[in-house]
């Protein structure tokens, strides 16, 4: 099961957080200081598997990928395959991607609803549910129009109209 995917960029600073394994949030914190200095530390011909039995657990380990300016990390405990974990992290990637056409730190942070739409649509509860980019974009896509038209809906009900007398006016 995955235990987090954790989105830092070459600082430090998260950029998503996304925790299926109820935690304090002072230890969540923790988890992700922690991810981060084991990864950023590490020399990129190193292989992406890294176990930190005292920090995470015995039944833990940290896979990540380094992209750019951006570290995309998952927890997950040891039932989950490494390569499949990597395999995971490169489709939420080249999902972002293409929904963003190449995509950047940026776009994670004035896109924050969408990039966590995404992530779901790929991740629900710490199991992976979608590992294809098409499908995944064609759910994201009709959850934007589902929302563009329930934001239509409410606006064209709260217009007043010419000759119209709000119920709450005096």
């Amino acid at each position: 099961m995955i235990k987090c995917i954790l989105v830092i960029n070459n600082h430090g600073k998260p950029r998503l957080l996304k925790f299926y394994e109820r935690m304090p949030l002072k230890q969540q914190q923790n988890w992700m200081k922690h991810a981060f200095q084991l990864v950023s530390k590490r020399a990129d011909h190193l292989c992406s598997f890294v176990e930190d039995e005292a920090f995470f657990g015995k039944d833990s380990r940290v896979i990540y990928r380094h992209f750019a300016t951006l570290f995309f990390i998952v927890i997950c405990d040891i039932s989950e395959s490494e390569l499949g974990v990597l395999d995971l992290i490169q489709v939420l990637v080249e999902t972002l991607d293409k929904n963003f056409e190449s995509v950047c730190e940026l776009d994670l942070i004035f896109n924050s609803p969408k990039v966590n739409t995404i992530v779901d649509e790929i991740v629900m509860g710490g199991m992976v549910l979608e590992t294809n980019c098409m499908e995944v974009l064609r759910a994201v896509s009709e959850i934007s129009k589902l929302e563009k038209a329930s934001e239509t809906a409410v606006f064209s009900n709260n217009t007043i109209g010419p000759g119209q007398t709000s119920k709450f006016r005096k």
